[in-house]
């Protein structure tokens, strides 16, 4: 049996399609059951509720082998380490209690570097993996940088000022992953019963790019200029503390960008096992350019 969690987000349900036709017993955690896909809906077991919750982690964990561990986006949270560590401190007792093999989780690059301790986000998942692998469970983090798919985030802007930002220097080159790449990586793992002990799994995209670099291959797949900004850390936290952000949730994603300006994505030397299939210009063919043309196909 494999447990999924976030099974409608972004990762979570890539994993799930990749697990749907391998004929192992599926249970996820869901918070509406009706937001599941029509085809995964009748061919998976759904505990419905929030992986947060001991009741429901309790219930979804029992006779698991193995568990895929995300944590969901939560921008208003008191503090990151609530977020992260105290989301999944109820998760953790119920690995111990039902015996739970194997978990497979979403985490951060950054371990052991200078600024592992004072970069937000990161910071955070790295004290939730140790919160993990200190219960005995078998842990692999796949440790990520930066997703290639948070740049269609800034789709409209794009579109609309041939533009798109970050307080990052759009010098430092940087590696950067698509998130069906996690999920493949993720789905390897949680069918792969070999393994044991803890470790990191870095996915490190095929190759570094800065955020020029990226621009340019952006305005080539695109056919049309478009440039990198770069903006001050104020205004980036300003931006999402406007969007609805608790202070303290902006301030950790500030802080998370800030150390990867210092350098705490490269601290991994680049292999041909943490290197990961998708280059940015297939990503940006494949999903930031349908991206765009869905959003002026909206605007007509």
């Amino acid at each position: 049996m494999i447990v999924i969690t976030t099974p409608t987000g972004q990762i979570g349900s890539q994993v799930l399609e990749n697990l749907l036709d391998t004929g192992e017993a599926l249970r996820v955690i869901a918070r509406d059951a009706a937001h599941l896909s029509p085809e995964a809906r009748g061919r998976v077991e759904v505990v419905e509720g929030s992986h947060s919750d001991a009741t429901i982690v309790d219930e979804a964990f029992a006779g698991a082998d193995a568990v895929f561990w995300l944590v969901p986006p939560n921008p208003v949270a008191a503090s990151v380490e609530d977020a992260y560590v105290g989301f999944t401190r109820p998760a953790a007792e119920a690995f111990k209690k039902q015996g739970v093999g194997r978990v497979v989780a979403i985490t951060a690059l950054g371990r052991g570097t200078p600024w592992a301790n004072r970069a937000g986000y990161v910071t955070a998942s790295l004290a939730m993996d140790d919160l993990i692998a200190s219960t005995g469970v078998a842990l692999r983090g796949l440790a990520n940088p930066s997703f290639m798919d948070n740049i269609a985030r800034q789709a409209e802007a794009i579109r609309d000022q041939g533009m798109f930002f970050s307080p990052i220097s759009g010098e430092r080159k940087l590696p950067s992953v698509a998130t069906r790449d996690i999920a493949a990586a993720a789905a390897r793992l949680l069918l792969d019963d070999s393994w044991s002990g803890v470790e990191d799994v870095p996915l490190l995209g095929p190759e570094d790019l800065s955020f020029n670099d990226m621009a340019e291959i952006i305005s080539e797949v695109l056919g049309t200029e478009v440039r990198f900004q770069q903006t001050t850390f104020e205004a980036y936290k300003a931006r999402f503390v406007e969007f609805g952000m608790s202070d303290a949730m902006a301030q950790g994603m500030t802080d998370m960008a800030w150390g990867k300006n210092e350098g705490l994505d490269n601290a991994i030397q680049r292999t041909p096992e943490n290197s990961t299939p998708t280059s940015f210009r297939q990503w940006c063919e494949d999903t930031l350019k349908p991206a765009l043309l869905g959003l002026a196909s909206a605007t007509h």
